[in-house]
């Protein structure tokens, strides 16, 4: 990994860096909306002709959806380990997530006047699952349990198939271990306009989530006119903030770990320590001689690793909130006392025994995360973009008394007569009486 100093950085890379989450889909926008206007105009034809062509596997209509029988045969085909550890994951997942959402929020205004809000789930979700080179049960249990929990009732799952016609059994044990209602063997920006818009096979949903690759993303924002998307998410990032206390080989590995992911991964050092920076740089190249995926890590940390050496914790915490990472680990003598001043991050990783794997896997937080600088304004995936937010509001006679004044002089401010009538023809005319409430049969 490269070294440089405070001033390079802040010269030659910091804007680069910052606006590394414009993501280029001018390159790839034509094709895609040729996909969603064929899927739109002629619906499974398309699925199955964009399946042969992308994912080089003919199928026919009746098994686009994933039968029964073949999620149980792939309890089968995986460890039972690899089972356990998804069980072991989506408790702690579901445990985090129901602690998310406030069910009911009201409260008296005023005398007589109740105002708040009601909770309610949307009716549908759709997850997008990439199933080739990055493969992520993961990211099933990630995307769907925050929905299960707040009460969605219907949650399907697109995931490209193999080769041979199959979805990878990883994805369909964790589809089946926290609820899908249906999985479809179709993948890229068709699965996406699937779900969007639906097909003589795959139901239209109200909001679509998951990872993929540029095409699905530019899919996603394609379609996000007609139906609600998740948040903007690209290649994996990781900062870390250490300090002369940090322990080398450890940095190295985290580095590493999110490196692996991608050729287009950001991996960034910042540290106070001069020495640290040194060790890190030759841990780094004798870790990765061992790792499987070598190759995808030596590209992503050349084009995109860096090691900044700065002046002091200020400036550490000054870059972290412009660059405003996915992952962001603080390695320092007190981390709280840095974490108190980060504005910006996706998810934040404190000390030395607080991997981002953890949050990746089985601690229980949402490793769907905004990348690209996108955590300046966005939050990771949680149970609150699974539901809806119902205003209301209760208002006795004597609440009425309160509020008429001031509301029909707002109202003739504006010069909106209508919405000053709505009150006055309350104050003149006499109560005839509440309805019966109708009784419901036992």
């Amino acid at each position: 990994m490269r070294i440089v100093t405070s001033e390079e950085f802040r010269a030659k890379e910091l804007n680069k860096i910052m606006s590394r989450g414009k993501a280029d889909y001018a390159k790839v926008l034509s094709d895609v909306k040729e996909i969603i206007k064929n899927v739109r105009e002629t619906g499974d034809r398309a699925l199955l002709d964009y399946t042969e062509r992308f994912d080089h596997v003919s199928l026919t209509k009746p098994v686009l959806r994933v039968s029964d029988n073949e999620v149980m045969e792939a309890y089968k085909k995986i460890p039972k380990e690899y089972v356990n550890a998804l069980k072991r994951a989506a408790e702690n997942i579901e445990r985090f997530h129901r602690q998310q959402v406030t069910p009911l929020l009201s409260m008296s205004i005023d005398e007589g006047v109740t105002i708040g809000q009601a909770v309610r789930p949307l009716s549908s979700v759709g997850v997008y699952t990439p199933g080739g080179r990055a493969c992520y049960p993961s990211s099933v249990l990630m995307c769907t349990i925050p929905a299960k929990v707040v009460g969605v009732k219907k949650i399907i799952l697109c995931s490209p198939p193999s080769r041979e016609g199959t979805v990878n059994p990883t994805i369909l044990v964790a589809a089946d271990l926290v609820g899908v209602n249906e999985v479809y063997r179709v993948g890229g920006a068709q699965a996406v306009a699937a779900m969007a818009y639906g097909t003589e096979t795959i139901p239209k949903v109200d909001k679509i989530v998951g990872p993929g690759n540029i095409y699905v993303m530019a899919a996603k924002q394609e379609v996000s006119r007609d139906v609600a998307i998740d948040l903007p998410a690209g290649p994996s990032e990781v900062l870390i903030i250490a300090d002369e206390t940090a322990d080398a080989p450890v940095i190295a590995s985290d580095l590493i770990a999110q490196a692996e992911h991608d050729p287009q991964t950001m991996v960034i050092l910042l540290t106070t320590s001069d020495s640290l920076a040194s060790s890190v740089a030759e841990e780094v190249s004798n870790q990765v001689r061992s790792l499987s995926r070598r190759e995808i890590i030596l590209v992503s940390l050349q084009a995109n690793g860096l090691i900044v050496v700065v002046k002091d914790v200020t400036e550490e915490i000054e870059y972290a909130n412009l660059i405003a990472p996915e992952h962001m680990e603080i390695q320092t003598r007190n981390p709280h006392s840095v974490f108190d001043r980060i504005q910006n991050a996706g998810a934040i990783f404190l000390g030395r025994y607080s991997p981002v794997a953890f949050g990746d896997y089985s601690a229980g937080l949402n490793h769907v995360l905004p990348t690209g600088g996108y955590a300046k304004i966005y939050s990771g995936l949680s149970a609150n973009d699974f539901i809806k937010r119902v205003n209301f509001l209760e208002a006795s006679k004597e609440g009425f008394s309160k509020l008429k004044d001031t509301t029909m002089t707002l109202a003739k401010m504006e010069g909106l007569d209508g919405h000053a009538k709505s009150v006055t023809i309350r104050a003149e005319t006499k109560e005839t009486g509440k309805p019966k409430a109708a009784r419901g049969r036992r």
